[in-house]
């Protein structure tokens, strides 16, 4: 799937830009905690995976908020200028240049609470945080 660029004054790589609207659609910004959680995750996933965080993103088929169906999907259009959304690009901005340390104790899987996805039910989380679970 393929998110337009949002023009914006900051000078963050574009990369920033659709990595942290995904953030946004799935944690709401809650809190800076959570945030840095799922960019965690997503460094970890992207490493064990082999591929760049973008890819991890766009291809790993866990971010709800990218299919079109999914009441999270209409979060992908924050305003950049809110925000909760310039710190959640603060975040990928700093994981992105590897100065983010690993807030999810190594996690490369997560959902909410309300859902129950497959390959979570032989599985254990090891964090939870604002409505997330996060799985090795």
């Amino acid at each position: 799937m393929q998110l337009p660029l949002i023009k914006h004054q900051n000078d963050f790589n574009p990369d920033v830009y659709k990595i942290s609207r995904v953030v946004y659609a799935e944690t709401c910004a809650q809190s800076l905690r959570v945030v840095e959680a799922l960019a965690s995750m997503i460094v970890n996933g992207a490493r064990v995976n082999n591929q760049t965080e973008l890819d991890f993103v766009m291809e790993s088929g866990l971010f709800e908020s990218l299919n079109k169906k999914s009441k999270r999907h209409d979060l992908l259009g924050v305003n950049t200028n809110a925000r909760t959304f310039q710190m959640c690009a603060r975040v990928v901005d700093k994981m992105l240049k590897h100065n983010l340390e690993d807030c999810c104790f190594g996690a490369t899987k997560f959902h909410r609470t309300e859902l129950n996805p497959s390959w979570s039910i032989a599985r254990g989380y090891i964090l939870e945080l604002d409505g997330l679970l996060f799985y090795l």
